[in-house]
């Protein structure tokens, strides 16, 4: 079992209109409504690529009922989230057809007690004694969780010999790069705000030598840049591929995550996170992937450079 946690979820609700045109009324042709936050995301993935994953983090109010009722419906999802009596946040996303844009609205999360907090924490060391081959914590921090809380948490897992990703910003990733996770995967904002340099060869070994065991930096269309204690390797996809960018990011954990957990060597890992994100960019909503897309990328990614001497 892969254990992911998403502390800030979501309900991810998708526009798509003919055409986005400012200070104008829309006609919107379809609304697709999925459980999100970065977490979920990665999830739905790891099941699609056959992997049994257990979701935890926060869920209240009417939207966290209806997040309950949509995990129902997903396969080899084992819904863990907490009750809290805030209630869950609502992402909106309006995707315009005519340019293939995406315009992203997000909520603000449900103020997170103590008590609740305490409550998590407890139930997430018992999800990591359960058996976890592997954890991701992902995303933004609700108000009133601590900002130091995904160090915690990295703590918990390396605690219980879990191999730990964090995908985090801002505070959050600072404090959680002090209890040295097994890999962060920062995209190339999150990346420069941490180490203040834009040069991604750079920026990269600044974060490993702040905490990280393995860094993997998402540069956008120019792929992935991994530094790990095994080597430094670029990936990068054959083609460009154009639509929603939305859980892109998560697509690529999932592959991290998913190739982490069935041992394979970095390049192969690098290469399924490519294509991963790639064939999630094709796909209409975050946290899914067009499989016929990503079939044929993988075997075109482009990974280079070369494993540390023994």
């Amino acid at each position: 079992m892969i254990l992911t946690v998403t502390l800030n979820a979501a309900l991810d609700i998708t526009y798509r209109v003919p055409a986005l045109t400012p200070h104008a009324s829309h006609r919107v042709t379809e609304v697709i409504e999925r459980p999100g936050g970065k977490g979920l995301n990665v999830a739905r993935v790891l099941a699609a690529l056959g992997h049994d994953v257990t979701v935890t983090g926060f869920a209240g109010g009417d939207t966290g009922r209806t997040l309950h009722d949509r995990l129902t419906r997903e396969p080899r999802v084992t819904d863990a989230l907490l009750p809290v009596d805030g209630a869950t946040r609502r992402t909106i996303a309006v995707a315009d057809a005519a340019t293939g844009d995406t315009t992203q609205l997000n909520e603000p999360g449900p103020s997170i007690s103590p008590a609740e907090w305490s409550a998590f924490q407890e139930s997430y060391e018992e999800l990591l004694r359960r058996g976890a081959a592997a954890v991701a914590l992902c995303g933004s921090l609700p108000p009133g969780v601590p900002v130091g809380a995904y160090a915690v948490l990295v703590r918990a897992a390396r605690a219980a010999g879990v191999p730990v990703l964090l995908d985090t910003s801002g505070e959050a990733l600072r404090h959680g790069l002090g209890a040295r996770p097994d890999i962060i995967k920062p995209n190339a904002d999150e990346l420069a705000e941490l180490t203040g340099s834009h040069e991604p060869a750079q920026a990269t070994r600044d974060a490993r030598r702040r905490g990280a065991h393995a860094v993997v930096a998402s540069l956008g269309a120019r792929g992935l840049r991994a530094v790990t204690p095994e080597g430094t390797w670029q990936a990068v996809p054959p083609a460009r591929v154009h639509g929603n960018p939305t859980g892109a990011g998560d697509s690529a954990v999932a592959g991290l995550l998913s190739a982490l957990v069935e041992e394979l060597p970095w390049p192969d890992r690098l290469a399924r996170a490519v294509a991963l994100s790639a064939a999630t960019v094709a796909a209409p909503v975050a946290g899914e992937f067009v499989p016929s897309t990503y079939e044929d990328l993988l075997a075109r990614v482009a990974v280079t450079g070369e494993a540390t001497a023994a």
